[in-house]
């Protein structure tokens, strides 16, 4: 198959004869049983950010416990971060030569004992360390999930089914660091990965028992790592696979800049309480899961995936402006509920852009899921680290890098979907035949 052009859907239906039969009724039952396979991959999408966020609020007792500087500490999250971001570009390709199931089996009970052994740690070397571990060995439960809904949707459907995902993924940000709060009602920082620990072994009973392999044997790769390295040169030559990987990219940088600058701006600039701050950070994860339910449920199949996109960007875009000419006072003094609304509305056109520029970009590649699935996570939590910095570069009494850098994301987000994508032409090229296999 070609490398540079569009993806064929792959078939689901084949006779009793052919090679691939074995594998196509599996496929079907998991469809019959969505909701489990919908709470299943929701759960692996959903184990990074609570790996990331239920540990906050233990930040503090760890520096004192572990008698290490702030610093220090907060490698703990740079290291989980960056394995999250490393070990999909390993598992991907991985889960392409050896299928889904093996991979993920084997990552998540590497997570688990991983995470075990961080509420173990007896010093912050040894915590940074299996905190990289734990990071490299979630990476495939959310790689992996992605791989297995275009393993099992094309189309439409899948951008339906990454919709009905953010209901769980989507709610982790909201409850993780409440469950982490009241964890440490009850004992130390310590407690908060033994429940990790727990939610990793739940998890991988749950693979085991009810997520069968999704990709058949015809359909793997064969090779090595320089295979591995070919594929995703090949993908990263398609232009526009790589288009819709920037975009949803760059819209997560936004996201991240959010999440990192939030409880500053919200808190200290503006005055509002913890608890006002916790509240409007629910409301907007509300705003985020609604808005992709509204995808889901009424866009997709009626208005083309493209159109979608390109109205989510654009309000991603004005929003961003909207913020930059408040926070730098060209309305005058604004207070909490004009920053609020602006973050409200940006954060929930994230629930269109996010699931589309995904099902988009697996869309083009049946022939290398995981491969491309690793490229799409690892180049949105490497932009967002890289984001997210920036945002108190200027100090703390203004908002302003904030906005700044949600806006030069949104504006490189929809110049790479403009210029890489070029949507006005993808229904022609949607018509024309597929050219020749290799």
């Amino acid at each position: 198959m070609s490398e540079r052009g569009p993806a064929t859907a792959p078939s689901h239906d084949s006779s009793p004869e052919s090679p691939s039969a074995p594998t196509t009724a599996p496929l079907k039952a998991a469809r019959r049983t969505s909701l489990l396979v919908t709470f299943i991959l929701g759960g692996l999408t959903a184990l990074p950010p609570l790996s990331m966020d239920m540990y906050l609020p233990a930040l503090p007792q760890v520096t004192d416990a572990l008698h290490s500087p702030a610093a220090t500490i907060q490698l703990t999250l740079t290291a989980c971060l960056a394995g999250m971001a490393l070990g999909q570009l390993v598992i991907g390709p991985m889960s392409d030569k050896w299928g889904r199931r093996r991979p993920l089996l084997v990552g998540m009970v590497v997570y688990v004992l991983a995470t075990a052994i961080c509420a173990l740690a007896p010093t912050a070397e040894l915590l940074i360390s299996f905190r990289l571990l734990q990071g490299l060995a979630g990476a495939a439960g959310v790689v992996i999930a992605r791989a297995v809904v275009r393993d099992l949707y094309d189309g439409d459907e899948m951008a339906r089914f990454f919709s009905t995902l953010m209901l769980i993924s989507g709610a982790a940000p909201i409850v993780a660091p409440l469950i982490g709060g009241q964890v440490l009602r009850f004992a130390d920082w310590r407690g908060v990965f033994v429940v990790l620990t727990g939610v990793g072994t739940v998890l991988t009973l749950m693979v085991w028992r009810g997520l069968g392999e999704t990709l058949p044997p015809e359909r793997r790769h064969t090779g090595g790592v320089g295979s591995a390295l070919r594929t995703m040169r090949g993908l990263l030559g398609d232009r526009v696979f790589t288009g819709y990987t920037l975009t949803g990219g760059f819209a997560f940088a936004v996201l991240f800049s959010y999440i990192s600058a939030s409880p500053f701006v919200v808190q200290e600039i503006y005055g509002a309480s913890p608890q006002t701050f916790s509240l409007l950070f629910g409301l907007n994860s509300v705003g985020l899961i609604l808005v992709g339910q509204i995808n889901g449920k009424l866009l997709v199949g009626r208005v083309r995936l493209d159109k979608v996109l390109a109205v989510g960007l654009a309000v991603v875009l004005s929003s961003a402006v909207s913020l930059l000419l408040m926070a730098t006072g060209v309305f005058g003094e604004v207070g909490l509920i004009p920053i609020a609304t602006a973050l409200f509305v940006l954060m929930s056109a994230m629930g269109i852009v996010l699931p589309n520029t995904n099902a988009q970009a697996l869309m083009r590649t049946p022939h290398a899921a995981g491969s491309a699935s690793a490229l799409l996570g690892t180049s949105s939590f490497l932009v967002g680290a890289i984001a997210s910095p920036l945002v108190g570069i200027a100090g703390e009494d203004t908002a302003v890098p904030m906005a700044l850098v949600q806006l030069v994301c949104a504006v490189l987000s929809a110049s790479c979907f403009l210029a890489l994508c070029r949507p006005w032409q993808m229904r022609e090229a949607q018509t024309a035949p597929a050219p020749a296999g290799d």
